[in-house]
């Protein structure tokens, strides 16, 4: 979704152009060794995040014949260097980590020139070290959940949505900056319940906060909280309001796995195309093109983000509707409509806009 980006932006352009290498790749083609890629995540089975990296893993192992080993380091931060550290000295070719692990890569990275390491959902500070070696993937978030909120607050009766965060961060703010923005478009006068559950795990908590944005008349309610935001669809289900996931097409992802009454109450879900970012990398990395010391930023247009389109989401929203956000979506893509980001505003910016929209 096309982000002011401001500072950010300027700062991967510079790189780019003018301080990124070429990471030349070990083993492959020509070579009796594959090429070894771990994957860290904090916990399979999330449904969203975690779980679409390790789809794209799967492809690049079957495409490419790459030897991929995913590690979880769990729910204990204090575990998360260790884990990059011992893949580190494994001698793996690639070491692939999500955004917490922006200050271990930071500190860590320069020790291992000859490991690629690959970042996904934040961008290292290139000025803060010799950081070469690592290649940086940043989503569009906002502009995807511009479309959520202004989903959302179309489809809200009450005039009240939700939206709950793991734990608070920029990348969830991002988030939140692009569905507050979208409901105000659909609808200036929305009110929009805001929740953080602290952590990517609790899914009780998860419920318990969803519950109370209900209770404040939020009839839609869309998380980008992991794993605790299972709570959310339990709460949707227990009380039959609509919800909107993150990630992949958590109603798609649903249906599949059994959890029916789960895709029943989802209408759409804002996807970070992790897995498809994450396989591109590596097919990059495989041809000698991937451009390490710097970032890639991927929206709508680039296809890192979009929001899901599927038979739950036709039987949820009128067709009216589904055109009307079809045309504010090929607007972001166009340039037309320019997304606030939530990197480079001002905290004061931020905290007006959310009192705004506070129930």
């Amino acid at each position: 979704m096309k982000k002011t980006f401001k500072v950010l932006v300027v700062m991967v352009l510079t790189l780019v152009l003018v301080a990124c290498n070429t990471a030349k790749p070990e083993g492959g083609d020509g070579d009796d060794k594959p090429i070894k890629v771990a994957l860290l995540v904090q916990l399979l089975g999330d449904l969203s995040f975690n779980d679409s990296a390790k789809q794209g893993m799967d492809k690049a192992v079957k495409d490419f014949g790459m030897e991929i080993n995913t590690i979880e380091y769990g729910t204990d931060i204090s575990k998360e260097e260790a884990s990059l550290i011992d893949a580190a000295d494994s001698g793996y070719n690639i070491i692939i980590a999500p955004s917490n692990f922006e200050g271990y890569f930071t500190q860590h990275a320069p020790s291992y020139p000859d490991t690629t390491f690959i970042l996904f959902d934040a961008t290292v500070d290139y000025d803060a070290a010799d950081l070469k070696n690592v290649y940086s993937i940043v989503y569009s978030a906002n502009e995807a959940s511009f479309a959520a909120g202004y989903l959302a607050a179309k489809e809200s009766k009450s005039g009240v949505i939700g939206f709950l965060g793991g734990e608070e961060a920029p990348v969830i703010n991002d988030f939140l900056v692009g569905y507050i923005e979208g409901a105000k478009q659909a609808n200036p006068d929305i009110k929009v319940a805001v929740s953080f559950v602290g952590n990517w795990s609790d899914s009780a908590k998860g419920k318990e906060l969803t519950l109370a944005m209900n209770n404040q008349k939020a009839d839609v309610v869309f998380a980008a909280a992991g794993g605790a935001g299972m709570g959310m669809f339990e709460a949707a289900v227990e009380k039959g309001f609509k919800v909107i996931g993150v990630d992949d097409d958590q109603a798609m992802v649903f249906a599949e796995s059994g959890k029916t009454d789960f895709a029943d109450v989802t209408m759409s879900s804002v996807m970070k195309n992790v897995g498809d970012s994450l396989y591109r990398a590596l097919d990059l990395y495989k041809k000698g093109e991937l451009k390490s010391g710097a970032a890639d930023v991927l929206g709508i247009k680039e296809n890192g983000v979009g929001l899901a389109d599927n038979k739950y989401y036709e039987a949820a929203v009128s067709e009216e509707i589904r055109t009307d956000v079809a045309e504010f979506v090929e607007k972001i893509s166009s340039g037309e409509i320019k997304v606030t980001s939530y990197y480079g505003m001002e905290q004061k910016d931020f905290t007006d806009l959310k009192n705004s929209v506070r129930p």
